[in-house]
């Protein structure tokens, strides 16, 4: 069922199918649905928590100055937003536990 090392989309709906009962396909649109609501509020600037998993936050970063590792010469790096994944304490414990 599973890709070694990767969740899938695909893994998702099929726990979805299994546990809940749904088809194959209302499973998938189910998985598409809950992304795509993500995905909106992300582009429209707000960050998304899940209670027990985690956040994804969203941060600005201002305009700085990099330097080519190659030959050394500064060169300014614009500002952009990107964003971070905080894993919640009960995530945390349950990757350190192994479980």
């Amino acid at each position: 069922m599973r890709s070694v090392g990767t969740l899938t989309r695909a893994d998702l709906a099929e726990t979805i199918n299994r546990k809940l009962g749904f088809s194959r396909a209302e499973s998938l649109d189910l998985v598409e649905a809950i992304l795509a609501k993500m995905s909106d509020a992300l582009a429209a600037g707000e960050n998304v928590k899940i209670s027990g998993f985690g956040s994804f936050v969203l941060r600005d970063k201002k305009q700085r100055i990099g330097r080519n590792p190659k030959t050394g010469v500064e060169v300014p790096i614009t500002p952009r937003r990107v964003m971070t994944f905080r894993a919640s304490h009960k995530l945390k414990d349950r990757i350190a536990q192994g479980s």
